[in-house]
């Protein structure tokens, strides 16, 4: 498997003039490629859109960037894998790489989460917060700070000390029998594709859902807390702020219900 992501023959080309580059103004969707196909086109190709609207970004019509993501799909044979379809003012292209080593190892091993207070008390109306955008390096920041800590992972906090979201990751946890998420809409923060279908399908495991918020000191005390995303299916948090967590027997059930393994 190749850690050097592969750009698809026939996608398109990044110019150094290119607005996506030069001020991050493009969108960008992570799929997790699987012997049917990417996962979750559907609904990457539906958050891809309505990123790409809060910018005011046209996108090409969407059944060429299923042809697209398809044609990457067919394109890797390396095993598990990472589709990234691009959009930029000025093009539109596609990669596809093996899924990281880090994402793999903390689906299997879980993870350290720490939490840190993000300041903000109410996004402002051109806040980018819920739409995927190039602007990511700040995202990439907060991970790196985490990890000098000597977590994996942090947690974003309102200024009120309810929970949000992590840099690339929403947060899932369990409270009894009922499977929550925090809301999107009430928040700005960017809404979460595995995490909603994880919601979609818990009940399936006998699991009532619920999305709301919850605080830094309520989330200690729930029975088992996640990260959601593309690549990594469920990251479970093996310790939150320094205090250690048992792992839930719940981890390997809800990774199985997503179509995961652990390694």
């Amino acid at each position: 498997m190749s850690d050097s992501p592969m750009v698809i023959p026939g996608s398109g080309e990044l110019t150094p003039v290119d607005r996506g580059l030069l001020y991050g103004e493009g969108v960008f969707e992570t799929l997790h490629l699987r012997p049917d196909g990417p996962w979750l086109l559907d609904a990457h190709l539906n958050r891809l859109a309505t990123s790409a609207a809060v910018l005011d970004l046209p996108l090409p019509p969407r059944p060429e960037l299923a042809e697209l993501a398809t044609r990457a799909a067919a394109a890797w044979t390396g095993g598990e894998g990472a589709l990234r379809l691009i959009v930029t003012p000025a093009t539109v292209y596609a990669t596809v790489t093996a899924v990281p080593a880090t994402a793999r190892r903390e689906r299997r091993d879980g993870i350290r989460l720490i939490t840190a207070n993000s300041g903000i008390v109410a996004r402002p109306p051109w806040s980018l917060a819920g739409a995927k955008t190039l602007s990511y390096a700040e995202n990439l920041a907060a991970r790196r700070w985490a990890q000098r800590q000597g977590a994996d992972d942090v947690l974003w906090l309102r200024a009120d000390g309810q929970a949000l979201e992590a840099p690339t990751a929403s947060l899932i946890w369990l409270a009894g029998d009922t499977l929550c998420t925090v809301p999107a809409g009430e928040t700005g923060i960017l809404p979460g594709t595995t995490a909603a279908h994880l919601l979609a399908r818990a009940p399936e495991l006998g699991l009532r859902t619920e999305e709301r918020m919850i605080s830094a000191a309520a989330l200690a005390t729930t029975d088992a807390i996640w990260l959601a995303s593309s690549l990594r299916g469920l990251a479970e948090a093996r310790a939150l702020d320094g205090a250690a967590r048992p792992p839930s027997t719940w981890t390997s059930r809800l990774l199985n219900l997503l179509g995961f393994t652990t390694p």
